[in-house]
């Protein structure tokens, strides 16, 4: 029997005060892969960063709040979870690229092996080894 993921269809997303600086860190502290960026200068009009086990963000730089843009996200109220093989290796990586830990590395009564940071811009990042439970078909 075979199966397969289904592409991403659901991609969260956030604003930034400074895209392209949460976009280097995002990459270098925990691996996201740069898949397109789009804006000129310092401005972020679009960014779509993958996560090589699947699935990944959009971002953007802040504009404020505005009736021309009526989706607006205050940097730094981003908050998730991704899926990791070695949980530990990765809060190395993380930490040693400045991100502020709210717990490291432990053990969890479900089974994952997990830890939480905040990037730069105040956003919330989870990391383990649960995956969910299996869907139903």
């Amino acid at each position: 029997m075979t199966t397969t993921t289904p592409a991403p269809q659901v991609w969260p997303t956030l604003r930034a005060r400074d895209a392209r600086g949460l976009i280097a860190f995002l990459v270098e502290a925990f691996g996201f892969e740069e898949t397109v960026v789009y804006g000129e200068g310092e401005r972020v009009d679009h960014a779509q960063l993958d996560w090589p086990p699947g699935g990944g963000i959009m971002l953007g730089s802040d504009r404020g709040r505005d009736e021309e843009s009526p989706w607006w996200l205050p940097p730094g109220t981003f908050g998730a979870y991704a899926v990791t093989d070695d949980p530990d290796a990765l809060f190395e990586r993380a930490t040693k690229a400045g991100a502020e830990v709210l717990y490291g590395p432990r053990d969890t009564d479900y089974g994952s092996r997990e830890f939480a940071v905040r990037d730069p811009e105040g956003n919330l990042w989870s990391f383990g080894s649960y995956r969910g439970e299996p869907r139903r078909v």
